[in-house]
C-alpha cells in the first residue's frame, strides 16, 4: 500500500512538470519563438492540451475573469503540492505504521 501511495505521489510530481511545460509552451506560442506551423511543436502542443485541459477546466470556471492572465496552473500546482505535502506527512506514515 505504501508503495502505491509513493507511486502516487510521483505521478503529481511528475504532472506538476507537465504542467510547467505546458504553460512554458504556451508561452512561447503567443510570443511567437515557436511556430505552430511545425509538426513536432503542434503535436506536443495538442497532447499537453489534451492531458491539462481536463484538470484545468473546473479551476478556470471557478476563477473570476483577469483579463488575459491565466492562474489556474499555478493554483492546480499548488493544490498538487498540497496533496504531496499531505500524503508525506501524514497519509504515507500512518499506513506504513499500520502495516498495509
Amino acid at each position: 500500500m505504501v508503495s502505491l501511495l509513493l507511486l502516487v505521489q510521483m505521478v503529481l510530481g511528475l504532472f506538476v512538470w507537465v504542467l510547467i511545460i505546458s504553460a512554458v509552451l504556451s508561452w512561447l506560442i503567443a510570443f511567437n519563438v515557436v511556430n505552430t506551423r511545425n509538426q513536432f511543436v503542434s503535436t506536443v502542443s495538442d497532447v499537453l492540451w489534451r492531458v491539462t485541459e481536463p484538470v484545468l477546466r473546473p479551476i478556470r470556471s471557478i476563477l473570476p475573469n483577469l483579463g488575459g492572465v491565466d492562474i489556474s496552473p499555478v493554483i492546480l500546482i499548488l493544490i498538487i503540492w498540497f496533496l504531496q505535502d499531505f500524503l508525506g506527512r501524514y497519509i504515507i506514515p500512518a499506513v506504513a505504521s499500520a502495516g498495509l
